[in-house]
């Protein structure tokens, strides 16, 4: 006898066996060169081994001086040219300066910098105005980072910032996670590709695009498999040889109750059911397991919930897969407009969130709240939740917000 699947959740209490399981089963490590290593996350400290700037240069094109001798219009003999990547060794004596490039590290005994725009220029005489700062124009040694400074911590998520940072320290790769593989299955025999004919009762695979591109934009490489058929004992092997070989297999449709929603047996006879069925709307039905080396999550078919699914338990999964720490938050926002609900699940509501001209965030719910309404989903930008229990919420009010993507 097979058993029973476990109760309907809390979306909490989804999220918590997500982070235990993810915990449980972290990916290893790899050394990653800089240029392939956006949006990975880190794995050891980055400990700076040289202070930068590694030493005194000039954040200007000008010339270098003694403070001491500019208190005041004065003239300055020009000893020479300093540029960027080469030290000529020069030493500024009272009275003197040197022609300096932003970049060039400043002369032995110069503190000053004045731009070329403030001076005059007769031969090898540089007269420079009065009123300039001590240390104007200078980038002193170790004012940004000290040697033996920790600048990226693990679990980082390293976006272009990091990865400059960690070049400037002379890094050629870094510890990173591995980047979980993920396969991508949408389901049933009603699907048919983009561009060809349709025949009655078949509809277009529009979740294939959506998952896919979903997953590309949070740095990963889906493999996009055909679609499954529904038939269980056609689907069975077909998922076995790709949990072979991802460390996801992610689905589309098939994990509800219907008569052709054969993934949630499939997967509890075949391999383990961590929770089907959870507290939210859109995505009720979805379904996280493990089969054979894999894990799968289960998505609904419709749109939004693939939207909902994905953004919130999915890509924790991932997220957790990697070690990330620091998590996505959410924004808070105004809402445009009234909002009731009178179910208790916790429910992503579609919205445009925006930013008035006073700097507030504010959301306008999308009237269109049905999980099949991709039109409703390509309008918006975020999502809006709203807590479990029925309640109303009016125009005003402060709600969390689920940003899509940027706005």
């Amino acid at each position: 006898m097979t058993e029973a699947f476990p109760q309907r959740i809390a979306f909490a209490e989804a999220r918590a066996i997500i982070d235990r399981v993810a915990a449980q089963s972290r990916l290893e490590n790899e050394r990653v060169p800089l240029a392939r290593a956006l949006q990975r996350v880190l794995v050891e400290p980055v400990i700076a081994g040289i202070d930068l700037p590694s030493f005194d240069n000039s954040a200007m094109d000008g010339f270098a001086f003694r403070h001491v001798d500019g208190d005041g219009d004065a003239t300055l003999k020009l000893l020479g040219e300093q540029f960027a990547g080469q030290s000529q060794d020069f030493s500024v004596a009272a009275g003197q300066c040197v022609r300096i490039t932003t970049g060039a590290p400043m002369p032995s005994g110069s503190d000053t910098v004045v731009i070329k725009e403030d001076v005059r220029i007769d031969a090898d005489v540089v007269t420079i105005p009065g009123g300039i700062r001590a240390g104007n124009h200078v980038r002193r040694a170790g004012e940004d980072v000290r040697r033996g400074d920790v600048v990226l911590t693990p679990g980082q998520v390293l976006g272009p910032a990091q990865i400059s940072l960690a070049a400037a320290l002379g890094h050629h790769d870094l510890s990173l996670s591995r980047r979980p593989t993920v396969a991508v299955f949408t389901t049933g025999d009603e699907l048919r590709p983009p561009g060809q004919a349709l025949m009655p009762g078949q509809i277009y695979d529009s979740n294939r695009a959506l998952l896919q591109t979903l997953l590309i934009a949070d740095g990963y490489e889906p493999v996009a498999w055909p679609v499954l058929p529904d038939d269980p004992a056609r689907m069975l092997p077909v998922l076995r040889d790709a949990a072979f070989s991802f460390d996801l297999v992610l689905t589309c449709g098939g994990v509800s109750a219907g008569e052709k929603d054969h993934l949630p047996n499939l997967i509890q006879q075949h391999g383990q059911v961590h929770f089907w069925k959870v507290r939210m709307r859109p995505g009720m039905p979805v379904l996280f397991g493990k089969l054979d080396a894999a894990h799968f999550i289960g998505l609904p078919g419709n749109p939004v919930s693939v939207f909902a699914t994905y953004l919130t338990l999915a890509r924790r999964l991932l997220d957790g897969l990697q070690g990330r720490r620091d998590v996505r938050p959410n924004v808070r926002a105004l809402l445009d407009g009234p909002v009731r609900k009178t179910h208790p699940r916790l429910e992503f509501l579609r919205g445009l969130l925006r930013c008035d001209e006073n700097g507030q965030l504010r959301v306008m719910p999308n009237p269109a709240d049905g999980s099949h309404r991709l039109r409703a989903a390509a309008d918006s930008n975020a999502l809006i939740i709203l807590p479990e229990e029925a309640g109303e919420w009016s125009a005003g009010q402060v709600v969390d917000v689920l940003p899509l993507s940027g706005f």
